[in-house]
């Protein structure tokens, strides 16, 4: 913040995301595609550059080149103003070990801290689809004089078992407890169905975060995770604020997509979040050109439609050529769907061929896939089961230049 205190940003992207399989099986989770003409890390690093945090290092482990590559070729900052984001591998400088967690990531990058000595430390993940205004996170951090504020978003009490659960104080403000992943957790006082669920977004005072990566190290039982580890110990001792998200507003956003965030750590939540996006008055809007959304821009022609193609509730990204029928889906750039085929409720990555005559259901298809004349893809959920890989809730999805039979 220009004329505020000095602080840097750190991302953690070095997830494996197996969940998302087989779309990690040759890329990291934040690269993941998304929307059309996104990747996951650009939402936290839109978010960030917006809220004027111009200094910030991705930390990459698994998988990294596509993620590496398309932030040094997007991601360019002024150096004339010293600012810069830089992706940052895992360089085992503490011995011959990669990261033992998101705690341990951190502290084999001790570094950058050093290197940069900002007076706080924003460590946000790298794999969630939302809006957010940082700037008013560190403010309630400053004035409350926290060690650690941890950003909080209320869910349903069912789903706290896939999240870092926080039990705010009498005054909402501290935190009474942080609990990863609780199988029975207390719900809210105002609200028992609902509890509040991390986003793994967190500030931190910088002299607190280096004294609890620095006792975490030593901790031998430790998991060395910031969910698990850092924030739970820094409760014990008071020193954490929970942040609630509902209180943060960016410029531009609707009632319906005020508090917007999604963790599409699974299939079926990264193709619910697509369908979130084709509305006409869409859950999360990602035509808000007042909080906008950053990302390399490919240099292609306008989607085509011809021949009767037609393409109704979607989003068709540049270099599309449609001749057959697109309902309720996205298209990433360079997809072509041919005279006669059908797209329904999917998801296709670039390049993505739909032949002929080919169906193509409820299904995600990673990039440079061919679909040959009159093959289905969807439409046939046993057969389909038993040679693609298939959701929880039946989404089937191919991975790159997976062969369709």
């Amino acid at each position: 913040m220009r004329g505020g205190p000095s602080i840097l940003g750190i991302v953690l992207a070095g997830g494996e995301g197996k969940r998302l399989m087989p779309l990690t099986a040759d890329r990291a989770k934040p690269a993941v595609p998304f929307g059309g003409t996104y990747r996951l890390v650009d939402f936290v690093l839109s978010n960030l550059v917006n809220g004027d945090i111009m200094r910030i290092c991705v930390l990459t482990q698994y998988k990294s080149h596509s993620l590496d590559r398309h932030i040094t070729t997007t991601w360019r900052m002024s150096n004339l103003l010293g600012n810069y984001i830089t992706p940052v591998p895992a360089q085992q400088r503490l011995g011959p070990r990669w990261f033992l967690g998101s705690a341990d990531a951190i502290y084999q990058s001790l570094n950058l801290i050093h290197d940069e000595q900002p007076d706080y430390v924003v460590v946000f993940g790298a794999d969630h689809v939302y809006r957010m205004d940082p700037r008013q996170m560190v403010r309630q951090h400053i004035e409350g004089g926290a060690g650690a504020t941890v950003a909080g978003i209320r869910i349903p009490r069912s789903e706290a078992s896939s999240f870092g659960i926080i039990t705010p104080a009498s005054n909402g403000l501290h935190v009474e407890r942080f609990l990863e992943k609780p199988a029975d957790p207390p719900g809210l006082p105002d609200n028992p169905d609902q509890v509040y669920a991390s986003m793994g977004n967190y500030v931190f005072t910088t002299k607190t975060l280096l004294d609890a990566l620095s006792r975490d190290a030593d901790n031998e039982r430790s998991v060395h995770d910031m969910g698990g580890s850092i924030l739970p110990m820094l409760t014990e001792e008071g020193q954490v604020q929970v942040y609630d998200f509902d209180r943060n507003h960016v410029p531009g956003e609707t009632e319906r997509d005020h508090g917007y965030w999604r963790d599409v750590g699974t299939l079926d939540a990264y193709y619910d979040s697509h369908m979130d996006l084709i509305s006409v008055h869409p859950v999360f809007n990602l035509y808000n050109r007042e909080w906008p959304l950053y990302t390399h821009t490919v240099q292609l022609p306008p989607a085509k439609f011809v021949a009767g193609g037609i393409a109704s509730e979607s989003m068709v990204a540049p270099g599309c050529i449609i001749t057959g029928q697109v309902t309720q889906s996205v298209l990433s750039p360079g997809v072509v769907v041919e005279e006669g085929a059908v797209v329904q409720g999917s998801i296709l990555h670039d390049n993505v061929r739909i032949g002929r005559g080919a169906v193509v259901r409820r299904a995600i298809l990673d990039k440079n896939i061919v679909v040959p004349p009159g093959a289905t893809v969807g439409v046939n959920h046993e057969r389909d089961r038993e040679l693609y890989h298939a959701s929880a809730h039946g989404i089937i999805a191919l991975g790159k230049g997976q062969l369709v039979l």
